[in-house]
């Protein structure tokens, strides 16, 4: 998919007081950042924003930070943020291969992969979220019960995710593949990708990960 660049959308996520724009220096700290002792929980692509707002509306007790790797596509996240004021989310523009530097050991409860990009050519197996290689960082930085949840409606990509979890020493906690018609359905809040394949009739494939 190409993003259509948004102008000025790096400057108004850098006057935003939703976005983190150093957020190295709160590595070890994110609590502190926070003001509580709450958990805290991760989304790695947070695309438009409509499932972590949605998850951080609902749970004032939990601390969000949503990763997005494109100004023009956080952009629209800030602005759902702008509206609702929720003091318990931020954002980053970062990419992902990063956050070891920003988070540290076992300071992460949760991590949500929401429709990530397929990488589809096999040399870039390694990109992709659900690669054993990035399993290696959320192993670092997620606490020792710590789960991911990655949810997609892209077969090769689940099934390439399911064995990789295998790989990389992690264990299946829960597989789907037809979200909308398993008991894991039960509280899903659903993303902008997922509301349009689900319309489309495309089924869902979800899994949750742990060590």
């Amino acid at each position: 998919m190409r993003l259509r660049n948004i102008r000025g959308a790096r400057e108004a996520m850098a006057e935003s007081d939703f976005t983190v724009n150093e957020p190295e220096e709160n590595k070890g700290r994110w609590r502190q950042f926070f003001g509580n002792g709450n958990p805290i929980q991760l989304e790695i692509g947070t695309g438009k924003g409509r499932f972590l707002t949605t998850l951080a509306a609902e749970n004032p007790a939990v601390n969000y930070i949503g990763i997005e790797k494109y100004s023009s596509v956080l952009l629209r996240a800030l602005e759902k943020q702008q509206e609702l004021q929720l003091p318990n989310i931020v954002f980053i523009r970062m990419d992902a291969e990063h956050i070891e530097d920003v988070f540290d050991r076992g300071e992460i409860d949760k991590i949500y992969l929401n429709f990530s990009d397929p990488w589809p050519k096999e040399r870039h197996a390694k990109r992709r979220l659900t690669s054993r290689q990035y399993f290696a960082r959320y192993n670092n930085i997620l606490r020792k019960d710590g789960t991911v949840e990655f949810k997609t409606d892209n077969r090769v990509l689940f099934d390439f995710s399911v064995e990789e979890v295998k790989e990389a020493g992690w264990k299946l906690d829960a597989v789907t593949y037809d979200l909308h018609n398993s008991d894991m359905n039960e509280g899903n809040i659903m993303s902008e990708y997922e509301i349009r394949f689900s319309r489309g009739g495309t089924p869902i494939n979800k899994l949750i990960a742990s060590r």
